[in-house]
């Protein structure tokens, strides 16, 4: 008996997926929400425009009260959520995804929350897409309800015209029943009603185009309008790498108290004692042989803890860097297990806090190569250009490097966007990889 199982390779279509998608356009969910959305332009851009109107021209009647001002920074913050509204609203039914705009916030005290509101770009913006909704709005719904109810009616035309009342030509004696363009020209023969079909067919298979293409526009009055703005974006942007920035140098600083705490400090504390212990059998007469022995320990104590402090130095800054960082990197992978081809055309030298973040990144990059790549060979090149640096770190590994995998390069990207810093990852399956990462050539300022 065969048991007939089904192949997992194989995936469930509709028969809306096996049709060519110029057929199946207007049968689609998709479709469908963008007709949601443009039947309810209407009503909304009404609400939308009353409100502002009224809001605006009330709070300015009242600004020569104490009324009028705060009136006008409340009505802000209502409309600046009524805003916030249609943008998740576009979000969901036109894929807009437009990123909610910068949080409200306001100066201490009832003044300072009025200069606030009455400062809010976004409130201003909001205001400015209430009102431009409207007309966008009208546009939308008539595109919708004509294209749809001239499409549905022409695809059902032959089956309701007989039901229309009877009409006479301009002779006065034929009776016509069918929809009439003039007095002379009636649809009501085979061939026209067959043409009035292709009509309604061809306005149907066209307006999910149509309203797309008036709900782009609505779509790119909510991006400009209601989304955030470049400034909002940089100032987001500066706050999170200000924040990763103290993060990692709390995580430095702590990292560097732990090593001299459990490293140095302990061998330093050893050396004392051994060198107190001598110093005792010496003052005792005691056996020489015995505090030479402990000199000896102590000497050798000292050596090891010269050698931590200086393996701590070079984590903080290595001393390589003083040649530059051409040298730095030829040093870097001269000590890969894995052989590192070095190009370099540096031709501006950069600032010492982004050569030291350069080589800290190579040195991250290589060690992640050797680590997880498999590869045979890495390559490392670098170069400035256009007040940027740019390197790049390749291998012929496996692939598969991801931001966030593990590897440590999400807190790589984290410390490069405080001196606005980029890092590109092409790692596809099966390898090769290339990471590359662009820093400015002069800290705290971007080219």
């Amino acid at each position: 008996m065969t048991v007939w199982q089904a192949d997992p390779t194989m995936t469930t279509e509709s028969w809306v997926d096996r049709l060519p998608r110029a057929a199946t356009e207007p049968f689609r969910r998709r479709t469908w929400a963008h007709v949601l959305y443009a039947l309810v332009g209407l009503p909304i851009g009404v609400a939308g425009f009353t409100l502002t109107v009224t809001t605006i021209s009330v709070s300015a009647g009242l600004i020569v009260t104490f009324v009028g001002l705060p009136l006008m920074a409340l009505t802000g913050l209502i409309e600046r959520g009524f805003g916030d509204g249609l943008r998740r609203f576009a979000n969901r039914l036109i894929d807009a995804d437009v990123p909610p705009a910068q949080r409200f916030r306001a100066n201490p005290g009832l003044l300072g929350w009025i200069g606030s509101c009455l400062k809010d770009g976004t409130a201003w913006r909001a205001r400015l897409y209430l009102l431009l909704k409207l007309p966008v709005g009208i546009a939308q719904f008539v595109a919708t309800t004509v294209f749809l109810s001239y499409g549905l009616g022409g695809l059902t035309y032959a089956i309701w015209r007989p039901f229309l009342p009877c009409q006479t030509g301009h002779d006065g004696g034929t009776c016509h029943r069918g929809a009439s363009i003039t007095d002379r020209y009636f649809l009501d023969t085979p061939l026209r009603i067959g043409l009035v079909f292709v009509t309604g067919l061809l306005l149907v298979m066209t307006f999910p185009w149509v309203i797309r293409a008036f709900n782009a526009v609505d779509r790119g009055l909510v991006r400009s309008l209601l989304g955030p703005t470049g400034d909002a974006n940089r100032v987001e942007e500066l706050e999170r790498t200000r924040a990763a920035a103290v993060d990692d140098s709390a995580a430095t600083l702590r990292r560097i108290e732990r090593d001299l705490h459990d490293g140095a400090q302990a061998r330093l504390v050893a050396l004392a004692m051994n060198v107190g212990l001598a110093k005792e059998k010496l003052a005792e007469g005691g056996d020489p042989a015995e505090a030479s022995r402990l000199l000896d320990t102590a000497h050798t104590t000292a050596k090891q803890a010269i050698v931590e402090l200086r393996d701590l130095a070079r984590g903080i800054h290595p001393p390589v860097l003083d040649a530059g960082l051409d040298a730095a990197l030829a040093t870097l992978a001269a000590h890969s297990s894995i052989p590192v081809s070095v190009h370099s055309g540096i031709t501006d030298r950069p600032d010492p806090a982004i050569e030291t973040m350069a080589y800290f990144c190579a040195a991250e990059l290589i060690t992640n190569a050797v680590k997880h790549s498999g590869g045979t060979r890495i390559g490392l090149d670098v170069r400035s250009a256009s007040g940027r640096l740019r390197l790049q770190v390749t291998d012929d590994g496996n692939g598969g490097a991801r931001m966030g995998a593990g590897s440590g390069l999400r807190g790589l990207a984290e410390r490069i966007a405080t001196v606005d810093g980029t890092v590109r990852i092409d790692s596809p399956d099966g390898g090769p990889t290339a990471i590359t990462v662009e820093l400015p050539l002069r800290a705290g300022r971007t080219a």
